[in-house]
């Protein structure tokens, strides 16, 4: 028996299982604090913008084309192009990079969360966005867009971990987080290539680096703030900021090659 169909089928006894997985994160309180009595949406008139771009120093690699071979549909998906997505340099800026405020917004504001799923995409045997955010409790979908089989397995530390099977292109499964966590890794057990990552926040104020490293975070009130950028790789570097009202201001994150 190839090693694909033994992953398949080990895949397939998770999936009955009802302790392999689950469609939704583990009850529980939230890890951030509760809106204060006095709590109050952000006041757009007098709100800022932080913008800022991702900056690669180094050499960039050279992104590893990704063998498809042990799946025929993976393969013919992608015509033997399709490369890793690890490290993304694009005119000098790094992609990928969730930004997001770590610190700062205390309870002193409520925010409401979207009800509109965020969608995750398995297309050509890979994980489309590689990088996303969303919101506690916002649902997060989860689609199979392949003529073969994926499976999902979320590996978060604070919330629940989970592992179920699609068998077939049209499938989706919905699921949510309770916890802010920044990142969550997922991956496919049955093609050890595919891999993405999740930032889970409890607030609007985040972005994920692109078009040349850059990233906007909009109508955040004035105060003073820790900015968090993380990279699946290169780690996680911290910068406050500092906003009046009606503010706008730039900051720049610089993640050097490893060698």
């Amino acid at each position: 028996m190839s090693r694909l169909y033994r992953v398949l089928a080990a895949v397939v006894v998770c999936a009955a299982v009802a302790a392999c997985g689950s469609d939704s994160s583990k009850s529980g309180k939230p890890s951030s604090p509760a809106a204060a009595p006095d709590a109050k949406k952000v006041d757009e008139k007098t709100a800022s913008t932080i913008t800022g771009k991702v900056v690669f120093e180094g050499t960039p690699p050279q992104a590893p084309v990704i063998s498809t071979a042990s799946d025929p549909a993976c393969t013919q998906a992608n015509k033997g192009d399709l490369k890793s997505e690890r490290i993304v340099v694009d005119d000098g800026g790094l992609e990928n990079v969730f930004v997001y405020i770590k610190d700062g917004l205390g309870n002193k504001y409520i925010f409401d969360t979207p009800t509109e799923p965020v969608k995750l995409e398995q297309t050509g045997c890979h994980y489309v966005p590689h990088v996303l955010g969303v919101r506690t409790t916002q649902p997060l979908e989860i689609v199979n867009n392949d003529n073969t089989m994926h499976n999902i397995h979320g590996m978060p530390e604070s919330n629940r971990e989970f592992n179920f099977g699609q068998m077939v292109a049209g499938l989706k499964n919905t699921v949510t987080f309770t916890t802010p966590e920044v990142l969550i890794p997922f991956k496919c057990d049955v093609h050890a290539w595919m891999n993405a990552y999740i930032g889970v926040v409890d607030h609007p104020y985040f972005a994920v680096s692109a078009n040349g490293g850059k990233f906007e975070l909009r109508t955040v009130p004035p105060g003073t703030y820790t900015i968090e950028a993380v990279h699946e790789k290169l780690g996680r570097q911290t910068q406050a900021i500092t906003l009046g009202e009606k503010d706008k201001k730039e900051i720049t994150f610089t993640f050097k090659a490893q060698g």
